[in-house]
């Protein structure tokens, strides 16, 4: 069976399964690695314009798609033998070869049938983008089908991906937009944010440019962000800056935004797209295809009543099957009077909440109960979070309870996921907020959920979803709870036990530790809880540069620890500390705290992790400023306490392969410093560590340069500038260009010494580094000579 003959063959598998066909990234996928089973994700990105990552995700989603369809487990490296098994397995047992269903002009299982009579609104925005057209605000009251339209247009403009920002309901969860680019530029674009929100717009902005693929931009409920005059909300002014990257006349993207206001932004271009309620006719066709037996003039006056309103349809459509069996006349012989005097549709809604509170309590309690997840960082919610939430319910019942919802269209359900309507989500929140009791349990419960949904760390969307048992905490001003969900030590492919802070930060996503943590951390009485939150911050922040903040963390959470005896957070404090005064170039306080560190982790087994990171440090330190031999004799100790020690986590290590590295340079062992840089550099690159890899390669710059091979040296310091200046580590960055400005000063190139000097002297001023400047001031006396 060749590539395409098995293309079509599983796209059909899929689609008499699920009544859609593979999309073109999938089909991209299976094509290739049909042809070669080792192909790599990142080999067919190359060479078809998508990144890396993305692709990865679409594959995770397509091996679990095929699992369901063939009935067994598939994988990338098993999928080829179970389609040809499973093809064989059919044609052995006479199975009519199934035929192929796209060239089929009626297709009923593709139709969606809650949606109807948009077909000119597609065809308008469709007009409306080749015009040119870069952000378009589609405006109107809520329910009239603004999200659903959105949606359709980007599939059926077939784009490879659609970035997603679905805006909170609520003011005070909105989430800070840095966070949103932040996770956009890693999530889909393989791209490192800036610390500075301007850098990583920019390179937001430099990816939709550079992009030869469609992208879609999808931002739903932007009301929320916005004051009563159409502005943006004074804390929330940088959305500002984002919709003026995404207007950009350059950029190959298209920003589709959902909003009941208009936005009144004079400085950003966005073209207003009014959204009307639907017509009679297309009422008519959805009420057919749900069999309900139609009256031209009952419907006509409801479309009126409602303003062709498409979430009141749905929800009409609901009552009638439900509560009248489908007999339209009794419906509206008994709703008729009601339905004319309240016409709005969050009406409409409360009336259906409040019916339903009469005649199925549990369904009630459920769909208020739901009103508490967020649906932004992660949309919907699986079907274990909708049970969860029914503890009082006997599980037989469960289901039945949660059908009764999808019957009355109160709750939107695709693919085993689950989320509520804004308009409802808005009734059911502000319902269940009445009651103190219930809305502090079933946060607690959607917490709990939150919490065992994610066994280990693998992703972004591993560690968000884990986040949002903070969120449900911090609802109900449970803010130690909230803190342990930051602390929590989760399995990840980095090492067992880290917190989730670490995580994020691992991650890249270092805006979000700041947000959470800031956010709770005057709130948190627990001591224990606040020294590890002050810690994470405090790392935080030296990351990227901001060493007098993390170096003040550290101090809170000293202070905090002399009234307790916890030896473990004690030493981390003082290595963390001395790592500060390391990139301060404060050599002396550094050194007594590796020393303390070291003391401490001789007197407790359980510490030896510890003991190998300061190792490695000393002898770093002493291989410049003491003594040679103790610094061999260190990193020797380090190296091998490392390789014995089970508490090294994978980020440990590859920071310590870096320092090892440069404490053999400095020893003159440049082979064996060239070996510690290759396990570095392969190490970063097998755990997506960027920074590590970044600084693994300005010390290979540094070996080159030992070994008077210039012209590779000044490559491999530009490589590494270039990665450090993409991720914002400063204090990196800056000793990167001091390095530079050695090797052209070797070489006798002043001026390009000069200028790589005066950057790393801009930078070490930046982080209030004076020692550190005075080194690179020392190194430029050469030029007055």
């Amino acid at each position: 069976m060749g590539a395409e003959e098995a293309l079509e063959f599983v796209d059909n598998l899929v689609f008499l399964k699920t009544g859609e066909h593979l999309d073109k990234a999938q089909r991209i996928i299976l094509r290739h690695l049909w042809e070669d089973e080792k192909r790599t994700y990142q080999d067919i990105a190359n060479s078809r314009g998508y990144t890396e990552a993305h692709l990865k995700s679409v594959g995770a989603e397509l091996w679990h798609l095929l699992s369901k369809v063939l009935g067994v487990k598939v994988s990338k490296s098993t999928f080829q033998g179970v389609v040809q098994g499973f093809r064989t397995s059919q044609e052995s047992q006479k199975i009519p070869y199934i035929p192929n269903l796209a060239t089929h002009s009626t297709r009923s299982q593709d139709l969606d049938s809650n949606f109807v009579g948009r077909a000119r609104q597609i065809a308008e925005l469709h007009t409306l983008v080749s015009r040119g057209e870069k952000v378009i605000l589609i405006q109107g009251e809520g329910g009239v089908g603004k999200t659903t339209l959105a949606r359709k247009y980007f599939k059926s403009q077939k784009f490879n991906f659609v970035l997603e920002l679905w805006m909170a309901t609520e003011i005070q969860n909105l989430t800070p937009v840095e966070s949103v680019v932040e996770e956009w530029l890693r999530r889909y674009f393989n791209e490192e944010p800036g610390c500075d929100f301007g850098i990583s717009l920019e390179r937001l902005r430099r990816k939709l440019r550079e992009q030869t693929f469609k992208i879609g931009v999808f931002i739903d409920n932007l009301e929320t962000a916005l004051d009563k005059n159409g502005k943006f909300l004074e804390y929330r002014r940088p959305y500002v800056e984002l919709l003026r990257v995404l207007a950009d006349t350059d950029v190959h993207s298209v920003t589709l935004v959902t909003s009941r206001e208009r936005l009144r932004e004079s400085s950003v271009e966005v073209h207003l797209y009014p959204l009307e309620g639907l017509d009679d006719e297309a009422w008519q066709q959805f009420f057919s295809r749900h069999h309900i037996n139609c009256d031209s003039t009952i419907l006509s006056e409801m479309c009126r009543a409602y303003g062709g309103n498409a979430k009141a349809m749905q929800i009409l459509r609901g009552a009638i099957l439900t509560d009248f069996s489908g007999d339209i006349h009794a419906y509206w012989q008994e709703n008729c009077t009601d339905l004319l005097i309240e016409r709005e549709l969050k009406n409409l809604v409360a009336s259906q909440f409040t019916r339903l509170q009469e005649n199925d309590l549990e369904a009630y309690s459920l769909l208020c109960r739901l009103g508490c997840y967020r649906y932004q960082d992660i949309p919907s919610v699986p079907i274990e979070g909708v049970l969860c939430l029914l503890w009082d319910v006997p599980e037989q019942q469960c289901r039945q309870v949660i059908k009764a919802l999808q019957d009355l269209s109160l709750i939107e359900a695709k693919k085993g996921q689950y989320w509520l309507h804004p308009v409802i989500r808005d009734e059911a929140i502000s319902r269940l907020r009445l009651v103190s009791e219930e809305w502090e349990l079933v946060n607690q419960k959607a917490a709990e959920f939150w919490t065992r949904q994610v066994a280990a760390i693998k992703n972004i969307t591993d560690a968000l979803t884990a986040l949002e048992a903070y969120y449900h905490y911090v609802e109900i001003n449970d803010f130690e709870q909230a803190g342990d969900v930051i602390l929590q030590g989760r399995g990840n492919k980095w090492g067992t036990g880290l917190p989730l802070g670490s995580c994020f930060y691992q991650l890249g996503l270092l805006q979000k530790n700041f947000s959470v943590i800031k956010r709770i951390i005057d709130d948190v009485k627990s001591k224990k809880r606040l020294i590890k939150l002050y810690i994470i911050l405090g790392y935080t922040y030296r990351i990227i540069g901001y060493i007098r903040e993390a170096i003040e963390c550290y101090e809170k959470s000293g202070k905090i620890l002399d009234e307790l005896d916890e030896k473990l957070t004690k030493i981390s404090i003082l290595f963390n500390t001395g790592l500060c005064k390391l990139e301060l170039w404060d050599i002396k306080a550094a050194e007594d705290c590796f020393n303390a560190v070291c003391g401490l982790a001789e007197a407790n087994s359980n510490l030896d992790d510890y003991m190998a990171y300061a190792q490695c440090c000393l002898a770093l330190i002493k291989s410049r400023f003491g003594s040679r031999k103790d610094a061999f004799y260190l990193a020797e100790d380090a190296f091998y306490t490392m390789s014995l020690s089970s508490r090294v986590t994978l980020w440990g290590m590859g920071h310590s392969l870096v320092t090892l590295c440069l404490t053999y340079k400095n020893l003159g062992n440049l082979k064996k410093s060239f070996k510690f840089c290759q396990r570095a550099i392969f190490h970063a690159e097998e755990n997506n560590f960027t920074q590590i890899k970044a600084k693994a390669i300005s010390c290979l710059a540094e070996i080159f340069r030992e070994q008077s091979e210039f012209t590779i040296a000044i490559f491999h310091h530009s490589e590494a500038i270039e990665i450090l200046d993409k991720i914002g580590a400063k204090s990196d960055l800056a000793e990167a260009y001091y390095q530079l400005g050695l090797t052209h000063k070797i070489r006798g190139e002043i001026d390009q010494s000069r200028e790589s000097f005066v950057q790393a002297i801009a930078l070490f001023n930046e982080m209030q580094a004076p020692r550190q400047v005075e080194k690179v001031q020392t190194a430029m006396e050469y030029f007055e000579k």
